[in-house]
């Protein structure tokens, strides 16, 4: 009995119809004769709810309900979801569903207002939108059902609680994916030189020729053939890229309910994944006061799915960025010159004069990309017509950092290191032309 009534509610017509019978029966202090309807009133408002109590108790088990998710949700995009419920019963039912979205996006009255005919079912279709990489829980859907009288809601629930991990954009991914397949088939992947004995990557063995460096002969080979065998090999240039990814605190600026950090991390695998459909090789540095992933540039099959595993677990640091620490990581374990991305964020040229000696030092061993943020916030305040005198001095200070930024970039440009100033919702496309326009010089 208990359970019946913990998944009953009232709703407001219930109070209403109430509130109405109580007032009729406070008017028969002055009018008497309206006692006997208040009475008839009172008892058929009584049994309409019993009625329409137990109707629903008898239902409560002809409804389904299930939801339909992807297996993970893409960073910043627009996700699906489907909530489909059937009503199996012979009556016409409305119904109010309210569905236990994850807390991160902090609603609790995600709710739909639907009628069910009998025998009929419906699907509800809704997105969501996640701003943080991590674990989403779906909780419980909750279904309250009513008749067409209204007096009483009675609670469904169906546990269907499940986790979706939000990973950083796939769907930005492909999309960027197509977007570049028509510009980069003009560019080929590996660039060999067929040298013998001054290479990287092997390619065959074959007949020993006058001239070949003896170094490279294979013994084994010489052994089973009977007859001098050398290993050919062909040298790989600069197909390394590693993407050099920021996590201090200047990398936890918002635009548009996500951080700076997530945007370079959206487009770090967008370009990782273009990178390695050239052909090229594509890894992964993350940093902040500390070293903290390290993926070696490769081109293998699963390179991709270990980047996009690393770029899921990645979160913001509180602390400055140690580019020292980069540097001397960078100088021990990349050996080949590489294209060299790096993903930060400076808002004063204070800020970039700070780290340019190491920026200078890798740029000498490397192709060294910089990209960095326009303050998208402050471009918009400093284009708008000033309503007051306070506003022409904030919009003058405004213009000052705006100015900081593009000196920025002719300052690295000074000691030839390449940039890209852009705001974060184009920070994959701009990317993607500045590395199309150095496969085109012949710079990678």
């Amino acid at each position: 009995m208990r359970n019946i009534f913990k998944d009953i509610y009232l709703p407001i017509r219930f109070f209403i119809w109430g509130s109405a019978i109580v007032m009729l029966f406070i008017s028969c202090y002055a009018f008497p004769f309206l006692l006997i309807p208040s009475e008839i009133l009172l008892l058929l408002f009584l049994a309409l709810a019993t009625t329409d109590g137990i109707t629903l108790n008898r239902i409560k088990n002809n409804f389904t309900c299930s939801r339909k998710t992807s297996k993970l949700f893409n960073l910043g995009d627009e996700n699906p979801v489907e909530i489909s419920i059937q009503n199996k019963s012979n009556l016409k039912i409305n119904c109010v569903m309210i569905d236990e979205i994850p807390i991160q996006f902090q609603r609790r009255d995600f709710e739909f207002k639907i009628v069910l005919n009998a025998n009929e079912k419906q699907t509800i279709k809704y997105e969501l939108r996640p701003t943080y990489r991590g674990a989403y829980h779906f909780g419980k859907i909750n279904l309250y059902i009513s008749t067409f009288l209204g007096l009483i809601q009675y609670r469904i629930t169906f546990n269907e609680s499940t986790t979706v991990p939000v990973y950083p954009s796939i769907l930005q991914m492909k999309n960027m994916e197509m977007r570049a397949m028509s510009k980069i088939s003009q560019f080929k992947g590996i660039k060999k030189l067929r040298r013998i004995g001054h290479s990287y990557e092997f390619e065959q063995i074959k007949n020993y020729n006058s001239g070949d460096d003896y170094r490279s002969i294979n013994w084994k080979a010489t052994g089973r053939k009977s007859e001098l065998m050398v290993n050919q090999y062909g040298d790989e240039r600069s197909q390394q890229i590693y993407f050099l990814i920021d996590k201090s605190r200047s990398m936890r600026l918002p635009f548009h309910d996500m951080s700076l950090l997530d945007y370079s991390i959206n487009t770090s695998l967008v370009m990782a994944n273009i990178a390695l459909k050239k052909q090229d090789k594509a890894g992964l540095i993350t940093f902040s006061s500390t070293m903290e992933t390290m993926i070696k540039a490769e081109k293998t099959t699963s390179q991709l799915s270990k980047i996009l595993n690393s770029l899921y677990r990645e979160k913001e640091s509180k602390t400055e960025a140690n580019y020292e620490i980069l540097y001397s990581s960078i100088r021990n374990s990349i050996r080949i010159r590489s294209l060299l991305i790096l993903f930060t964020n400076f808002e004063s040229t204070y800020a970039m004069e700070r780290v340019l000696p190491v920026l200078r030092k890798l740029s000498r061993f490397h192709l060294l990309v910089v990209v960095f943020f326009e303050n998208s916030e402050l471009k918009e305040f400093s284009a708008q017509d000033p309503q007051k005198i306070s506003d022409i001095y904030l919009q003058t200070i405004a213009g000052k950092f705006i100015s900081e930024k593009e000196q920025i970039v002719a300052q690295l440009k000074v000691y030839g290191i390449q940039s890209i100033l852009t705001d974060p919702k184009n920070l994959s496309l701009n990317l993607l032309n500045k590395y199309l326009e150095l496969k085109s010089r012949g710079m990678i």
